[in-house]
């Protein structure tokens, strides 16, 4: 299902400071983090080796995409792979409003999603939304500050949406405008298995038993189709000289590792 929070050109030290949970089945044959695709413009990101996308990829030219699951009840399984669409973008030239026209032609042959489109040196981001199925495809500009992203759209005030947001504010003061410590950022924020309280769930016309599973940032449960849950964590932050430090930690072979890429965004001002 995936959940990510993320500060937009609002920090002293950082333009974007990001943290991301991916949520899949424990046995979806998946890549870490790594360069890899064709031609000139690499996409730095793990890789979803059944359909060939990415939740979340960045690239040398400052670039950045990722994607979240709506949850809802029905799901087309002829659908396009929501995964193909931060890749989409991160290979094309176009800017996030201009490829976030293109999707909303196109929006209704994927399942619920939502996107994240943005340019670092530009300094635009987008969010691009297809549910609910009766409104239109949403597009909104996202605004500097604090943002939370789960399976809803942008901000909704889920329970672990509202406990991520809280957290990265204590984290976020504690650290002031210094550097903060991508370990620090995945410990304190993304491994919280806190669930909400039934009261408390998201009425989206799923089994209420499947929605208190999901309602932690870190996800854990077995299912018939197997072990389900947050596969990887990501933490990425970009500093204004143009340093992107990418950190990585995932789920392999049924041991947690970790590893970090770094590189240099040259056009950033």
């Amino acid at each position: 299902m995936c959940i990510a929070a993320w500060l937009w050109q609002a920090h002293p030290l950082y333009p974007l400071i990001l943290v991301h949970n991916r949520d899949e089945f424990h046995d979806r044959p998946t890549k870490p983090v790594a360069w890899w695709g064709e031609g000139e413009q690499k996409i730095l990101g793990g890789r979803d080796e059944v359909a060939g996308g990415t939740w979340m990829g960045c690239t040398k030219d400052g670039r950045l995409s990722f994607v979240t699951n709506v949850l809802e009840p029905d799901v087309l399984p002829t659908a396009r792979t929501r995964g193909e669409l931060p890749v989409r973008f991160l290979q094309s030239r176009k800017n996030p409003l201009e490829f976030a026209e293109e999707i909303v032609k196109e929006a209704d042959e994927y399942n619920g999603f939502n996107l994240i489109v943005a340019d670092l040196c530009s300094k635009i981001m987008v969010c691009i939304s297809n549910r609910p199925k009766e409104e239109p495809v949403s597009v909104q500009l996202v605004s500097p500050g604090l943002h939370v992203l789960s399976n809803a759209k942008l901000d909704t005030p889920w329970h672990k949406a509202q406990r991520l947001r809280k957290n990265f504010r204590k984290l976020l003061q504690k650290h002031g405008e210094e550097e903060i410590p991508a370990k620090e950022m995945v410990e304190k924020l993304m491994q919280d298995t806190s669930k909400a309280d039934q009261d408390r769930l998201p009425n989206t016309g799923c089994d209420p038993e499947w929605e208190l599973k999901l309602s932690s940032i870190f996800v854990d449960f077995d299912t018939k189709l197997g072990r389900y849950g947050t596969r990887s964590t990501a933490a990425l932050s970009v500093k204004t000289n143009g340093d992107v430090s990418f950190y990585d930690k995932y789920l392999e072979s049924r041991q947690w590792k970790e590893h970090t890429v770094e590189y240099h965004i040259e056009r950033m001002k």
